[in-house]
């Protein structure tokens, strides 16, 4: 039996990639470490808590004691503990540096000590930056535009150069925008389907035509599994479903699928360094054999109903401090 420790496995991706994981294999054993900040909720995973191969810890990758107590009975880390939302990182770049770097740092040397079989660094396609034409293929330079893209870089690079200096057994991923069931609603998504529910604005920065590539959070899931299989150590993977869309059209299709007007589309200040195009060439994943199996429009319309049907976790989720961080940050009244 394989036992996995799963950094930030309460958050969106990391807890579908648990759920993923515990339906596909019976004999692994996943050790879940998240600090439970505002973005980890321990509802995305109640389905699956009294799972007998699963175990909830709470505590900071940035804690050496904990980490080290949790790696030395894991075979394979995968790291998806991090700040990331983009917004967050212009106000409080500090909170960044220390869990995506340090936090990196804390949890490499763990795994380097207890000699970890397989070591999954989860980075973005952000740290490349912005591309006006053409695709960033995994040998391109890195020139990441945000706080939160550049501490993702940093931890990207930092994990591979204790492959290069340590022979830490490696593999990185870059994936592009993931959507999908229990993402917090301050991300793009979830944040303009929860609003029309509500029948509130839809904060659309600048002119809305900054463009990203989508891909199911499921999908997501299942090609750090086939990299963990078939992946080479030391090399970087991108990973995306070549669904390109335009902010503009992911809110039409929203309100749409909805049946909300378009007269609750508003436009905000752009952010500050907000990147016009993300793409990815993933030709390398490609052609090892892997390829998404969610159709974009399918999962949307699937994403949007689960929010839909699951108010009960979203409403409690949009107050308090998640309220005022967005009545500040769009300078408007949600």
């Amino acid at each position: 039996m394989k036992t996995f420790l799963v950094t930030g496995g309460a958050g969106f991706i990391g807890s579908n990639y648990i759920r993923y994981m515990l339906k596909k294999y019976d004999d692994i054993h996943i050790i879940n470490l998240d600090k439970l900040t505002y973005a980890g909720n321990l509802d995305n995973l109640r389905d699956i808590e009294n799972d007998a191969r699963y175990e909830f810890v709470k505590g900071d990758i940035c804690d050496e004691e904990v980490v080290n107590r949790l790696t030395q009975r894991a075979d394979v880390v995968v790291n998806f503990a991090a700040e990331s939302h983009v917004d967050r990182s212009i106000g409080r770049p500090d909170d960044f540096i220390r869990t995506d770097v340090f936090g990196t740092f804390v949890l490499l040397e763990a795994a380097r000590k207890h000699g970890v079989e397989k070591f999954i660094q989860i980075s973005t396609d952000e740290v490349y930056g912005s591309i006006e034409d053409g695709s960033f293929k995994e040998t391109d330079p890195l020139m990441p535009s945000s706080p939160y893209s550049a501490s993702k870089a940093g931890a990207d690079r930092l994990a591979f150069s204790y492959f290069v200096t340590y022979g830490l057994p490696v593999i990185i991923t870059r994936c592009s925008n993931n959507f999908g069931p229990y993402q917090y609603p301050e991300k793009l998504i979830p944040l303009f389907v929860t609003n029309a529910l509500e029948d509130k604005p839809l904060p659309i920065y600048g002119d809305g035509k900054n463009v990203r590539d989508w891909i199911y959070v499921e999908d997501h899931c299942d090609a750090i599994d086939f990299l963990y299989h078939n992946g080479t150590d030391g090399e970087v993977y991108n990973i995306g479903a070549g669904n390109e869309r335009n902010n503009l059209e992911i809110t039409e299709i929203i309100l749409r699928e909805l049946n909300k007007p378009k007269s609750l589309m508003t436009f905000v200040k752009d952010r500050l360094g907000h990147d016009r195009r993300y793409s990815l060439d993933c030709t390398k994943i490609r052609n090892m054999g892997w390829q998404p199996s969610h159709s974009f429009d399918e999962a949307m319309h699937d994403t949007i109903q689960w929010y839909v049907q699951n108010r009960w976790w979203w409403e409690k989720l949009k107050s308090g401090e998640y309220l005022e961080f967005y009545k500040s940050n769009y300078q408007m009244a949600l």
